[in-house]
């Protein structure tokens, strides 16, 4: 799989993200049950989960843990909803 960064994030709350890939595809996903293994441990309280930023393409905390952005992409893709592009009426 081609690697696609992450480019825009924003938290939702507790352990939820908004994500924007480079090639445009967003949505949510919820990293609670992949919250894992010691590294993973203080990302548990959704204060620090907030403190994450994005650098080299993927999302990334404090205490070094991240997220391949494949996986990121992955999750965020089963959970996206179809794009529907709205028609604009033309007026007379």
């Amino acid at each position: 799989m081609e690697l696609i960064d992450v480019t825009a994030a924003r938290h939702l709350g507790g352990h939820r993200l908004w994500l924007r890939f480079e090639d445009g595809l967003e949505g949510e996903v919820d990293l609670r049950r992949s919250l894992r293994g010691p590294v993973f441990k203080p990302l548990r309280d959704p204060a620090y989960f907030a403190k994450f930023f994005i650098d080299l393409g993927t999302v990334n905390w404090p205490n070094g843990a991240d997220f391949a952005p494949e996986t990121l992409y992955r999750r965020t893709k089963a959970g996206a909803r179809p794009h529907r592009s709205r028609r604009v009426r033309a007026t007379a």
